[in-house]
C-alpha cells in the first residue's frame, strides 16, 4: 500500500437543533401552560489514534466529513434527540493542525488517544424556560447554535527511536537491512527510498528500539528539493539521529565532509530544534578503504564535521560494527528513558508534597 503521510480535510460539526414555542392543548385545561421542548445537541468530531492504521490514505479520497445535527424541540415537554458523535479513526503519531491558523489541535502520540476536533452546537431553549409568574404564556424560544466547520491538516509522524540522517546512497536502507528485519529496497542510484521505512532492532531479550529510514537529503530540501523534505517532519519524535556518511563514495571528487555538512544545514533550515537532539556519526563503507588510509579518512572526517556526541565506523553490507552500534544506541535509548522516567517521579513528589 503506497505510504500516504499527509492530508486536508473540512470538519463540520452538526448544528444545535432549535427550541419550541408550543402550548398544552388538552381537553378540560382551558388555559394549558408552555410545552416546547430543547433541540438536541448538534454531533461533534473526534479523532481518535488506532494503532491498527499506518496512512492516511483514508482522508485523500473523503475529503468532508458531516456530523449530525441535533433534532428540534417538541410539544408535550419533549426535547429533540441529539446528534450521532462521528469518530475518526487516525496513525498513531497524526497531528492536526487548524489550517488556516496553524494552531495545532491534537497530537495523537499513543494509541486510543481521543481529542476533540470539531464541537457540535448547542440545543436552543424551548419556552418552557420562559415561563414566570408574569409571564404566563411565552413565546420566546431560542434557536440552536451551529457547529464548529475547520479545515483541518494532518501529518503523520512515525513514532521512532532512532532516525537516520545522509545523502542517497550513503547505506542507510543496507543498514536498516542489517540490524532489522525490514526489507526497504536497495539499489545503486539515488532515491531507492521512497518513503519512510521502520525497523525494530532487538538488541536482546525483551531489549529492542525502533529505527526510521526516510529517503535521503541533497542540498535544498529545506525548500523542497528531492524527496527527504517531504518526511524531515519524521525525525522531530526520535531520541537519537545517526548521521550515515558514506566514506568511500564512487566519486573520487566527493567530499564526504561537505555532504555531511550539506545535511546538518538543511537540518537547521527546516528546524533548528533537530541540531539540538542527540546525534552520532557514522562513518560507512569503511570496508572499502585501503586499510593503510582508513584512519586517516576517519580522523580527518570526524575533526571536518565538528561537534558531535560519538562516532562509529561500520560497513552496512557485511554488518561489521552494526552490533557494537546497536548495543551503543540500546543503551542511550534505556538512559534516556530512564532520566525521563526519575523527572516524572520527582515532578509528581514535589506535586505531592506542595
Amino acid at each position: 500500500m503506497k505510504f500516504f503521510d499527509e492530508a486536508k480535510i473540512e470538519v463540520i460539526a452538526g448544528d444545535g437543533g432549535n427550541g419550541a414555542a408550543t402550548f398544552r392543548r388538552e381537553k378540560y385545561v382551558p388555559k394549558g401552560g408552555p410545552s416546547g421542548g430543547d433541540g438536541g445537541r448538534g454531533g461533534s468530531i473526534w479523532a481518535v489514534a488506532d494503532r491498527n492504521l499506518n496512512t492516511l490514505i483514508d482522508f485523500r479520497y473523503t475529503r468532508i466529513f458531516r456530523a449530525e445535527r441535533g433534532e428540534n424541540g417538541m410539544s408535550a415537554d419533549c426535547y429533540g434527540r441529539g446528534g450521532e458523535d462521528m469518530i475518526l479513526r487516525m496513525p498513531v503519531g497524526t497531528v492536526i493542525s487548524d489550517l488556516e491558523t496553524g494552531e495545532v489541535l491534537a497530537d495523537l502520540d499513543h494509541d486510543g488517544k481521543k481529542a476533540l476536533i470539531a464541537q457540535g452546537g448547542k440545543g436552543g431553549l424551548g419556552n418552557i424556560h420562559f415561563k414566570s409568574s408574569t409571564n404566563r404564556a411565552p413565546k420566546q424560544c431560542t434557536p440552536g447554535t451551529p457547529g464548529e466547520r475547520r479545515e483541518l491538516k494532518m501529518e503523520l509522524r512515525v513514532l521512532a527511536d532512532v532516525g537516520l540522517l545522509g545523502l542517497p546512497n550513503a547505506g542507510k536502507s543496507t543498514f536498516i537491512r542489517a540490524v532489522s528485519s525490514a526489507r526497504p529496497k536497495v539499489a545503486d542510484y539515488p532515491f531507492t527510498t521512497l518513503h519512510p521505512n521502520l525497523g525494530v532492532v532487538r538488541a536482546d531479550a525483551n531489549r529492542s528500539f525502533v529505527v526510521a529510514d526516510i529517503p535521503g537529503l541533497i542540498e535544498g530540501a529545506a525548500e523542497g528539493a528531492g524527496l527527504g523534505h517531504q518526511f524531515l517532519r519524521h525525525l522531530q519524535r526520535t531520541r537519537l539521529l545517526l548521521h550515515i556518511v558514506d566514506v568511500a563514495p564512487f566519486d573520487p571528487d566527493a567530499d564526504p565532509v561537505h555532504d555531511a555538512h550539506t545535511i546538518l544545514e538543511e537540518l537547521g533550515k527546516y528546524d533548528p530544534g533537530l541540531l539540538a537532539k542527540p546525534r552520532w556519526l557514522v562513518a560507512n563503507k569503511v570496508d572499502l578503504l585501503p586499510e593503510d588510509e582508513r584512519e586517516a579518512r576517519l580522523a580527518v572526517l570526524i575533526k571536518g564535521y565538528g561537534q558531535v556526541d560519538r562516532h562509529f565506523a561500520i560497513s552496512a553490507i557485511s554488518g561489521a560494527g552494526c552490533r557494537e552500534l546497536t548495543f551503543a544506541i540500546m543503551e542511550h535509548i534505556e538512559q534516556q528513558k530512564q532520566g525521563v522516567a526519575e523527572n516524572s517521579s520527582v515532578g509528581l513528589q514535589a506535586d505531592f508534597n506542595d
